[in-house]
């Protein structure tokens, strides 16, 4: 026992031990300091430091976490002097103060060579947790708690695990850390390990992982790369999630990694063969095929012809009557279609093709059906300024043109005989199928009083008289089914001046007149009341005499007339 009260230090020795430790500076409060433990009574140390007084500290404040005590009298301990002398003339002294003060300083060391820290998550505050680093307490936001929100955080609570310190402030005693930093990190440097270990090209497996919009995020074994929908299938998927599914095993081929971001693409059809490849000799120009509708747009709509090959009917191949309708109002998505291939080119994996080709030229079927020549029946669609649209089969339209309505009305005239609606007989004039276009005329059925030389210069006609005007008459002759009209100038009215009153005729009054001039190419008829009356004066003459035999003209015509009606 002697021996071992030597080997143990005394308050001499302890104090010569704290003046060489202190270089015999003077104590000052809110230090830590060494102390000798110089008794325990029963929960209580008592603590020499140097002073005139020793302190008292709670045995509770160098429990561990076994609770058994750790301190027995003779040992020296660190403790916090907060007071030098208090009302009871002893020393104030806390062990947890000192440790928190060792832990600050420790902090401050690895806060500043930016290295991670040891603690564990002792509680829960407003706006996250506290942390415990050894001494010192710390505030871990909600945020940095993982990568990922967590629900819940039980687990993680009292566990001994590595934090980053954000932020340290140690006068107002504020310490926040972060676990996200560690995770974001070490995912970091696992994430560039096994980069590293991926080559494009190689085909791997993985695990789909999240499905979004635009693809899917196949975990490859700790690390994500991305599936794009186009990449899915050679054929057209609208959705991912019409291909894969949340947990689903999938095959990919790595198709690109980005060494700077370290993103990874990949794919699944490129694990399959390309149905691009021979596609002119699959799909040969002209060659009629039968496909699905797919996708509509305003330009066209998308038809497979087989899987992940689809090809474009462009809004202008698809009818060859509904030349302005959207496509949407002609084919519906997942229509069975025929169509016919109009153009391949497999660099840009295009294939155009027609709807209208695989159908009947409506404009050929019209030809054949109605010849140049044929009469056809139809209703009056439109009237516009050079004609009318009459509507007739499959859905196509002819024009009679102005000038094919009447052999003697004018169009404009003509035209407004005509009401939308009405349905009329047209004779086929011309078919150009090229050009779609149909021309009919309706004057044409009744046949050219022009064309078998139904009036000739100096033939007699009786005209019926349609308007009197200050200039002359307008008159009507011929067949009604096929009449002629004329303008008889007010000079042309009578042979005799005090006759040329126009204000003579009514309309409806018939008279006769004497042919005078045929046009054929102007399709005008010129007649004269004038010349007939001359004619008639020359002929009696002929034949009862000339004006110097003393006879009157009245005379002569009267002999004549009488003659005339003898025979009759």
């Amino acid at each position: 026992m002697a021996d071992d009260m030597s080997m143990s230090p005394t308050r001499d020795d302890f104090s010569a031990l704290l003046d060489e430790s202190l270089g015999g500076r003077d104590f000052m409060e809110g230090q830590v300091v060494k102390g000798l433990v110089v008794a325990i009574e029963k929960d209580i140390a008592i603590i020499d430091v140097g002073l005139k007084t020793e302190g008292r500290v709670s045995l509770k404040e160098f429990g561990d976490e076994e609770g058994k005590d750790p301190i027995k009298v003779g040992d020296t301990v660190e403790v916090f002097l907060e007071r030098v002398e208090n009302a009871m003339g002893e020393a104030v002294l806390s062990r947890d103060k000192a440790r928190r003060e060792e832990a600050w300083t420790r902090l401050e060391a690895v806060y500043e060579r930016n290295e991670p820290v040891m603690g564990s998550i002792v509680g829960r505050v407003k706006g996250g947790f506290t942390v415990d680093l050894g001494g010192a307490s710390a505030f871990l936001p909600g945020s940095q708690v993982d990568i990922r929100p967590v629900r819940d955080v039980g687990p993680l609570m009292g566990k001994e695990q590595p934090f980053a310190i954000l932020k340290m402030d140690r006068p107002r005693g504020n310490i926040v850390v972060s676990r996200r930093a560690i995770l974001e990190e070490a995912r970091a440097e696992q994430r560039t390990e096994l980069v590293s270990q991926l080559l494009e090209g190689e085909v791997r497996e993985g695990v789909v992982k999240n499905i979004t919009d635009y693809g899917a995020f196949v975990d490859l074994g700790g690390i994500d790369g991305l599936l794009h929908v186009t990449d899915m299938s050679w054929k057209r998927v609208n959705h991912p999630s019409q291909v894969l599914a949340v947990g689903d095993t999938v095959k990919v081929q790595i198709v690109k990694i980005n060494p700077d971001t370290q993103r990874i693409s990949l794919g699944m059809k490129q694990l399959q063969s390309d149905p691009w490849d021979g596609v002119e000799a699959k799909y040969p120009v002209g060659a009629k095929f039968t496909g699905r509708i797919t996708n509509i747009t305003d330009y066209g709509a998308f038809v497979e012809l087989e899987a992940g090959v689809e090809g474009l009917v462009h809004v202008s191949e698809m009818s060859w009557t509904k030349k302005n309708a959207h496509p949407g109002k002609i084919v519906s998505t997942s229509q069975e279609v025929d169509v016919v291939v109009l153009d391949v080119d497999p660099s840009k994996r295009r294939v155009s093709l027609g709807l209208k080709q695989a159908m009947a030229n409506p404009w050929e079927a019209f030809i054949e059906a109605h010849p140049v020549g044929s009469t056809v029946e139809g209703e009056v669609k439109n009237a516009t300024e050079f004609g009318l649209f009459i509507g007739l089969e499959n859905e196509i339209d002819g024009m009679v043109h102005l000038s094919d309505l009447d052999w003697a009305t004018p169009g404009e005239e003509a035209m407004a005989r005509y009401n939308k609606g009405d349905i009329i007989k047209a004779r086929v004039l011309d078919v150009d199928v090229e050009k779609e276009r149909i021309s009919l005329g309706v004057k044409q059925l009744a046949g050219d009083p022009l064309a078998a030389d139904t009036f000739r210069k100096g033939q007699t006609v009786t005209v019926t008289v349609t308007e009197v005007t200050t200039g002359g008459i307008e008159v009507r002759f011929g067949e009604d089914d096929a009449p002629m009209s004329a303008f008889i100038r007010k000079s042309d009215l009578s042979r005799d001046r005090a006759d040329q009153r126009t204000e003579r005729f009514a309309v409806g009054d018939r008279v006769d007149a004497l042919v005078t001039n045929v046009d054929k190419a102007s399709r005008r008829v010129t007649v004269s009341i004038k010349a007939l009356e001359m004619g008639e004066e020359k002929k009696a003459i002929e034949q009862f005499g000339s004006s110097d035999s003393g006879a009157s003209l009245g005379d002569i015509l009267g002999a004549a007339l009488r003659e005339k009606a003898s025979k009759e």
